[in-house]
């Protein structure tokens, strides 16, 4: 029963007995490049990837939603559309779903209730989206279902409206961009203020890696807020609403009226952007050794600029480096402090990194790194029989 659907199937019928009317899907994402400049307005190029979250569901004919997840067996959570009560810390989960139908209810939006049932295969806590793949896969299903005729944006940006107000996470709005708009073998340049999106395709010749070292989640999270915080803070000392409006010239005039932490966290928002078109276009053109620098300067940058790298972390990215040299990249990639590494090699050095990452000693409590080959998936739909 390795088949999303058909796990999907067997826990929907364990749960409800009755089979499920429709199947969706959402993917994961990793971040090729662009790190902390979505909730600052910035440039993202991000891939969905063959990681998914899968929803059987059933349509009622009240407002009750009724919702189970393989991923916490036993319990069944309910609630009915536009009475989703106060986020209950404890049902971390259900909390998406709440937050998505909570953030239709205040849009002026309606819809009719469903039975649920929730599997899939993307690592928890890992890095790679997995609440947004949820919180797309449900969306994508009651935009369906209720025959809402909604945008595959629009449902992106309900889901991350519902997860700011709703479960007061503030995040930025590139993981549901990618999760509901992903393209196969393409990566996306998303602008967040925008929201326009342009996709490049991945080379052929190029192997997807995703490496991930047991993160701290608890610590990603209360470092990203932190991080969020400080950038805000430069933002508002410019009188500007975001740091996309910030150029490095204005920057650098104001060095010298600023604390140096936060000139730092400032310079990398900057650099990154431009790093992220920079890196569209060289994947663009096949230059994979500027791709490869481009990845580099962005880790540099996320370990001495946004202070988020670990020394076990630094061991894997040089690891994977010393292997591929001018033949792809690699980075860290997340938030931070979540333990995901990102990297692009061309096929032909694929087994010699999954290799050298399974033979390097993680030192004193360093972690263990599990790796994923993986590939650039379409976005959000519904999963045909």
């Amino acid at each position: 029963m390795s088949n999303p659907a058909q796990r999907a199937t067997k826990l929907f019928v364990q749960t409800f007995g009755t089979k499920a009317d429709d199947f969706y899907q959402a993917p994961g994402r990793v971040n090729l490049i662009g790190e902390h400049t979505d909730y600052n307005d910035g440039l993202v190029l991000s891939a969905a990837i063959n990681f998914h979250t899968v929803i059987a569901v059933k349509r009622r004919d009240d407002d009750l939603f009724r919702a189970v997840a393989e991923a916490f067996p036993g319990t069944l959570k309910q609630w009915r559309f536009g009475q989703e009560g106060e986020m209950a810390p404890d049902d971390a989960w259900v909390n998406y779903l709440k937050g998505f139908t909570s953030a239709m209810a205040l849009s002026g939006l309606t819809a009719k209730g469903l039975d649920i049932a929730i599997v899939g295969n993307v690592p928890l806590g890992a890095g790679l989206s997995s609440s947004a793949a949820l919180e797309i896969a449900f969306g994508t299903a009651i935009n369906d279902t209720s025959q809402l005729h909604l945008s595959p944006l629009a449902v992106a940006q309900l889901a991350q409206r519902g997860e700011s107000r709703y479960v007061g996470q503030a995040c930025g709005i590139v993981d549901q961009m990618i999760s509901a708009l992903g393209e196969t073998d393409h990566a996306l340049l998303i602008d967040c203020l925008d929201l326009d999106s342009e996709a490049i395709a991945i080379p052929e010749h190029l192997s997807l890696i995703v490496i991930l070292a047991d993160p701290d989640h608890g610590l990603a999270e209360s470092e990203y807020r932190l991080r969020r915080t400080q950038c805000q803070q430069v933002a508002e000392h410019f009188e500007l609403d975001a740091l996309r409006h910030l150029d490095s010239a204005q920057l650098e005039r104001a060095r010298d009226t600023l604390e140096p932490l936060l000139y730092r966290r400032a310079r990398h928002v900057i650099d990154e952007n431009l790093r992220s078109q920079a890196a569209a276009r060289a994947l663009e053109q096949g230059n994979i050794a500027r791709l490869g620098q481009l990845m580099a300067e962005s880790h540099a940058s996320m370990r001495d600029n946004f202070d988020i790298s670990l020394p076990q972390l630094e061991q894997l990215v040089e690891t994977v480096a010393a292997v591929i040299g001018e033949r792809g990249g690699v980075r860290l990639t997340d938030a931070g402090l979540g333990a995901c590494i990102i990297a692009l090699v061309d096929h032909e050095l694929t087994e010699a990194v999954v290799t050298a990452v399974e033979q390097a000693s993680p030192g004193p409590g360093g972690p263990e790194a599990t790796v994923f080959l993986c590939s650039a998936s379409g976005g959000a739909g519904r999963v045909d029989d």
